[in-house]
Order: structure tokens, then sequence, then C-alpha cells
């Protein structure tokens, strides 16, 4: 092992925080093994053997979005063939499909709809909680927030609450990208800045809320950017607490304005590593499976992962953007792949509470 990565073992196995110099050199090293081996002990040393995994439901229920991002293929213009909005009828129906495969979670986000009053969001969030009062409802990113504030001039807080008070129990990470201000230039020059997008999650921490954190990773970016962007979520961490996972999102660029090749297999397992050994503060780190694939994620829990998603069902952002995985995975699925692993299968809830531990094969549970 090289010595500038020695020194960094050091500080992993003393439960040290790393600097950013330190997430750089992780980041440059070619050892993609001995990076890997920090992570795993980071992790083991948090969740042990277990990996996570949920039984939910993605509902999108736009792509109608008055931003049109660089590098998004999901989002379109009122007017374009593929454009389409949900009726309170279709965002049901996927809802009962939810229940009937025993889910615990409504994953619920979209596009920024020019038309759609916020009364359209509380009513959805009230219909789904009475209809369906099992399922926790994560739903919407600090972007989508944000414009709730936008159209409606309330306050930020009086927003989060409103919606809270209707069903909202968590949001996903989504909208974060990179928040260096001059990569948002270049890949999304009308969302929110990064300082914005940290401003809403605080807020929603206040109001009691746990929310998830993403990183977009493999475009435009620098280097000194990714960690800039995990340090702004780490200093943000400490003060709230109220993160529970870190979701690096590999970028895919098929039917994007930004001409980029797919992330490699290195590259995906170094942003999960470098992930989990920088932000000590984060529980769980995420491989989400629809975005590196399934034998990638499986692959990363040896690389500081503990979460690989869950079953989706439905998912139209990635798969927009050229994703080659599938849409859907069963439990069954998910179980044999986190065992072969040699880790042990959790399904949890979307609060980690645990509802039910899978045993080693040929054990009776």
């Amino acid at each position: 092992m090289k010595p500038e990565l020695r020194s960094i073992r050091d500080k992993v196995e003393a439960g040290t925080r790393l600097t950013d110099d330190d997430a750089l050199t992780l980041y440059r090293s070619r050892d993609l093994i001995a990076v890997g081996e920090m992570a795993d002990l980071a992790n083991r040393r948090k969740n042990g053997d277990r990996v996570y995994f949920i039984v939910n439901r993605h509902i999108n229920p736009t792509n109608i979005c008055i931003n049109r991002c660089k590098f998004c293929a999901f989002s379109k213009s009122e007017d374009e063939p593929l454009a389409y909005t949900m009726t309170m009828e279709e965002i049901l129906s996927r809802a009962e499909e939810a229940q009937a495969q025993k889910a615990t979670e409504l994953h619920i986000v979209g596009g920024l709809h020019p038309r759609l009053p916020f009364g359209f969001y509380l009513e959805m969030l009230r219909t789904l909680r009475e209809r369906f009062p099992s399922m926790h409802i994560q739903a919407f990113t600090a972007v989508e927030i944000d414009y709730f504030a936008q159209i409606t001039g309330l306050p930020l807080p009086e927003v989060i609450s409103q919606l809270k008070e209707a069903g909202l129990g968590s949001l996903p990470g989504g909208g974060a990208e990179i928040f260096a201000p001059e990569v948002r230039a270049a890949i999304c020059p009308e969302k929110i800045p990064g300082s914005r997008w940290l401003e809403v999650m605080e807020a929603v921490h206040a109001a009691g809320l746990k929310s998830n954190a993403t990183m977009l990773y493999g475009h435009v970016e620098s280097l000194e950017s990714r960690v800039g962007h995990m340090r702004l979520l780490r200093e943000l961490q400490d003060r709230t607490g109220g993160f529970q996972a870190f979701i690096p999102l590999a970028f895919h660029p098929k039917n994007t304005e930004i001409a980029k090749g797919f992330t490699t297999g290195v590259e995906d397992l170094m942003a999960l590593a470098v992930g989990r050994l920088y932000l000590d503060n984060f529980a769980h780190i995420k491989s989400f499976w629809i975005m590196v694939g399934p034998k990638l994620a499986q692959v990363s829990l040896h690389f500081g992962v503990d979460d690989i998603d869950g079953t989706v069902v439905e998912e139209k952002i990635t798969h927009a953007a050229g994703a080659q995985a599938g849409q859907e995975m069963g439990v069954s699925d998910l179980v044999t792949m986190i065992r072969q692993a040699g880790r042990i299968p959790v399904e949890r809830d979307t609060l980690y509470n645990v509802v039910r531990e899978f045993p080693a094969e040929g054990v009776r549970a």
C-alpha cells in the first residue's frame, strides 16, 4: 500500500475524520481494492453484515417541467408528444398495485409542472394517506419543495408544515446534482442553486422530517467539486442529523444534451467507497441498483455499501437516459443478491426500522 493510503488507513482504523485532501487522494488512487477494504471496514463498524432493502413503488406523476436541465432526459414541455400528467385515479391505481405487493413506501417525484397548483399535491398526499395508511410517503425533492414555495408565495417552513400535515413522511435526496455553481451553470442553469437545496433540506430536518442526499457524478464535474459537494453535506449533517442515506448517482447520458459516455465500474465503486469513508456521519450508503446495475450493486456491498434500495417496480427518470437495468426486482432476487455477497438481507421501512431479517441460507426463520 502506498504511504499516502497507509496514512488514510490509519485514520480510518482510528475513527478519525478524513480531510478534503484525503478524499481527493482516495479518488485519485488506482488501488481500488485498498480503498474498498477501508470502506468495508468503516461500513462494518456501523452496520455489521446487514444490507438493507425496501419493498417500494416509484410514482412519477408528471414529466412536464419548467426546468429543462441539460443532463435530464425525463423532463418534457407540455406540447411534446411524450409529455404526460397522471390523473389522481392513475396515481391511486399504482398505489393499489403497491399495496398488493406489500410495499411499505411510495416514492413520488416529478417535474415542476407550470399549471398544477399546490393544492393538487396536498390532495394527492391526503388521498394516499387516507386510502393507504400503512404506506410511508417519501415524496418531492428539495427542488419541488422550493417550487411550491415559489408558486404559493408561502415561507418555506409553512410549505413543509402543510405537506407534513397532509401526509408527507420524508424526502428523497434528488436535485442535489453537484453543488458547485460553475457545474450547475453548465448542466442545470435553471435549477435552484446548491445553497438553496441545502437551505430547503435544513428546513425539512428542522420540521422533524428525514431525507436522503444524492450526488450526480460522471458528467462535467471535477473531483474537487465532488469532494466540495460532500463537504457541504457533511457540514449540514453535523448540524441537523437529518440525512439517512447518501446515494451517489451515476450519470446516464442517453437522450441528454451532455455528450459523455457512461461511467465505468471502477468509477462507480470509487464514488460509493469514498462516500462511505468521507461521510462519517451518514449511517447508510446506498448503491441504487437501477443506476449501476444489479451485478455491480452486489459487488459494491464489499465497498462500503449497506443499502441497495428496493423493488422500485416502475422507474422512469433514469431509464429515459438509457439505464440498462430493469425497472423491477422481486424480494427473492434482492435477498439472493445480498446472500450471495455473504451478507445478511434485511427488509427495512423508509426510516430504517426492520420489517424482517432473512436468516442465512439453510436456517429456518
